[in-house]
């Protein structure tokens, strides 16, 4: 790094506060991607000292301690030991530790204190520890760690203009700490193990014994990111060391926390009795077994209709904005194919995807809620003992509850999860969390066979049906895996319980405006690509036949709305869409519709529902997409008639609906749990290494799928519905 632009490191425990003091300093000026080689995320940003010149940020992963237990320790400890060559060692380190659990915090601290890195240390959640009448001497602890220290409070801001002039410094001092020195016998090992890793340059000539310290301490060794020459050096060391000093980690622990309670002692004063604080009579009833439960599912619920009910007047908005795009842009061109592809390739499809957007931040917006006020390790706990039923533990439903936003991030979250076995099922489930890519499929699908008379409660309370259908499916497979496909001891659950803290506003709109932006580049981009794929296949080849027809009784059309003559217009309409459904039939995209259709009608489904299908396979939420664009090729005008309304209207050859109540039950359960994205696949295959896992979860998701929604119409059927 030059001197011009230094990089600072983010450091701390997680539930610290550590991304929301990024947020602060960095605002929008920041981008996320991921490490790579491993699915770790990535944060950097940027912003200007006191002084105006600019500083270079990286937000690390949440770390107890740099002897790496996962992939985000790994990260971590490679990041300040200079060992990745995408990421620069950090030129500063700012560790944000809670005041409120100083002690645990510290353990941490002092390692990142010993690598010799300029420091600074912000005690954050001040306000809880004032609350426990903790009384923290600040400028004692400076003293004892060589460090400055800055008292915060981050949700409300307080200590932000502190923090952001220590940061500023230039001559920001090397850390003072110094641990108890390592027994001998232990240390001779480690001079043993650097030589050997000099040799053959797993570590560089001016390393410390703290590198082949921490690479010793890693038990997954696959972490390190190591080259593989060198892994089974690592494990031989490591092996080593066991057999000559049984329990060596143990012991090295044990004296760093010795050093740690002296300074704790030296530097917080506690009342001599503790009265209870708000987390803990928070927690008396919502981590009871009942009453915990009561407040999930009520929770739940309310989300649901919230998502149907403040989502209405702002989707009505896109979807009034998006009509008059199309009608202007109908107007100021003439017709033919370019305005076509304009109007009812591009903006019927990016269109039926966006009009969804205000739905999905609702989402966003109450997980980021759940997990700024630390709510979210509650339900990990509550359903600790529902999660045990199917051999996972709580710490497996974070992930998964991840999944409910998106199962990208949810497959990525599986990292935390010790347990290799538990890794791999949560990753295989994940999936089958209803995502917010789905809710434009349930609500289409939902309003297109339940009247608008129907009250949203009951709407909403079909949406929980199938959030609770999905998540039933999913725990029914983690059970079926853990006890035939993957057999095994069951890792217990060892999960930290943040206090309850304030949610920081800024930081949660920040979340949802980065998750906005990318749903918004994906309808832009990749829905925008398949819609004009999906127009072209729907209109090409062209039968120019038909078209002349169409051409007529469009004129047809024109001189009867002039003689007021509304039964013949009806007629000629009707005319319009049987010659227009003829063209889609003779289409690319209808002959493949077609191709499946013999597969997919015992579901109920006809060649039209089947386009939807094969184009949903990208990405669930382009079956809207799809169907908006199918059915905007055959419109009766250049209005775009709402995808909702034309599916009530969509009738078979017989002159029955398509869209029946059981077609479209049948529907909803199909996507339910079927493996309609590609980027998800993709994201799997990363995460577990092999082809065959992704296989695996694609057969096992898509056949249950078409099974239970083959039993949902064909029972449905027999019953005369």
């Amino acid at each position: 790094m030059s001197a011009e632009s230094p990089l600072l490191a983010i450091v701390g425990n997680p539930n610290s506060g550590k991304t929301t003091i990024f947020n602060l300093l960095t605002g929008l000026r920041q981008k996320v991607g991921n490490y790579p080689g491993v699915t770790v995320e990535k944060k950097i940003g940027e912003c200007y000292s006191q002084h105006g010149k600019k500083l270079r940020l990286i937000d690390l992963p949440g770390a107890y301690s740099l002897n790496a237990r996962s992939p985000d320790e790994a990260v971590l400890r490679d990041v300040l030991l200079g060992r990745r060559a995408d990421t620069p060692r950090p030129d500063r380190v700012v560790f944000i530790a809670d005041a409120a659990n100083l002690e645990r915090n510290l353990y941490l601290l002092t390692q990142v204190l010993e690598l010799g890195l300029p420091t600074v240390l912000v005690l954050n959640m001040m306000d809880i520890a004032e609350a426990k009448e903790w009384r923290i001497d600040v400028k004692k602890l400076a003293e004892e760690l060589g460090v400055p220290v800055v008292p915060m409070q981050a949700t409300s801001g307080t200590g932000f203009l502190e923090l952001k002039a220590a940061i500023s410094r230039e001559d920001i001092p090397l850390p003072r700490w110094q641990s108890a020195p390592l027994p001998e016998e232990i240390r001779a090992a480690l001079q043993t193990t650097r030589a050997e890793l000099l040799l053959t340059g797993a570590v560089h000539d001016k390393t410390t014994l703290l590198e082949p310290l921490y690479l010793l301490s890693d038990h997954d060794p696959l972490h390190a990111g190591i080259k593989d020459t060198h892994l089974g050096q690592i494990q031989r060391g490591r092996d080593t060391l066991n057999a000559a000093y049984p329990g060596w980690e143990d012991e090295l622990v044990a004296a760093r926390y010795v050093e740690i309670e002296k300074v704790t002692a030296e530097v917080l004063k506690r009342p001599e009795q503790e009265l209870p604080t708000l987390t803990q009579k928070l927690d008396a009833f919502l981590l009871h077994p009942i009453f915990g439960g009561i407040t999930v599912l009520t929770f739940l619920v309310f989300l649901f209709y919230l998502i149907f009910k403040v989502a209405e007047g702002p989707m009505d908005w896109i979807d009034a904005g998006f009509g008059s795009l199309g009608a202007w842009v109908s107007e100021l061109m003439p017709p033919g194919d370019l305005r076509d592809l304009i109007v009812e390739g591009a903006i019927a499809g990016v269109g039926g995807v966006v009009i969804f957007l205000p739905q999905i931040l609702i989402l966003f917006f109450f997980i980021g809620l759940m997990e700024d006020t630390g709510y979210m390790a509650r339900l990990a706990f509550i359903l600790d003992r529902l999660m045990s039923v199917v051999g996972l533990n709580g710490k497996a439903f974070i992930p998964f509850l991840s999944s409910y936003a998106c199962a990208i991030p949810g497959v990525m979250a599986t990292r935390t999860i010790d347990s290799p076995k538990d890794r791999l099922i949560t990753i295989l489930i994940a999936p089958l969390a209803s995502c917010s890519a789905r809710i434009p499929v349930y609500v289409l699908l939902i309003s297109a066979f339940m009247p608008d008379t129907v009250s949203t409660l009951a709407k909403a309370s079909i949406m929980v049906g199938l959030y609770a259908l999905g998540t039933l499916g999913a725990f029914f497979f983690a059970w079926v895996l853990n006890k035939g496909v993957m057999r095994g001891s069951n890792a217990p659950m060892i999960l930290e319980m943040p206090s309850y803290k304030m949610p920081a506003l800024r930081s949660i709109l920040l979340l949802v405006w980065q998750r906005a932006r990318a749903f918004l580049v994906r309808a832009g981009t990749v829905i925008f690509g398949i819609s004009i794929l999906i127009w072209a296949a729907s209109t090409y080849p062209k039968n120019h036949a038909l078209n002349d027809q169409a051409a007529v009784i469009e004129q047809r059309i024109t001189a009867l709305e002039a003689s007021a003559d509304i039964a013949q217009v009806d007629a000629a309409k009707a005319e319009l869409a049987l010659v227009k459904s003829q063209h889609l039939a003779q289409s690319i995209a209808g002959r493949a519709g077609h191709l499946i259709e013999p597969a997919i009608k015992p579901l109920g489904y006809d060649w039209k529902i089947g386009i939807g299908l094969i184009g949903s396979f990208a990405a669930r939420e382009v079956f809207v997409n799809t169907m908006s664009v199918v059915y905007a090729v055959q419109a009766e005008d250049d209005d775009l008639t709402p995808v909702r309304d034309r599916l009530r209207q969509e009738k078979r050859v017989d002159g029955s609906l398509v869209y029946t109540p059981l077609v479209c039950i049948s529907l909803l359960v199909f996507y339910v749990f079927a493996m309609q994205c590609v980027s998800t696949m993709a994201i799997v295959k990363r995460e577990t290494g092999s082809w065959g896992w992704m296989w695996f979860q694609l057969g096992f998701m898509t056949g249950t799928a078409y099974l239970l929604a083959l039993g949902v119409y064909q029972i449905g059927s027999a019953l005369g519905y």
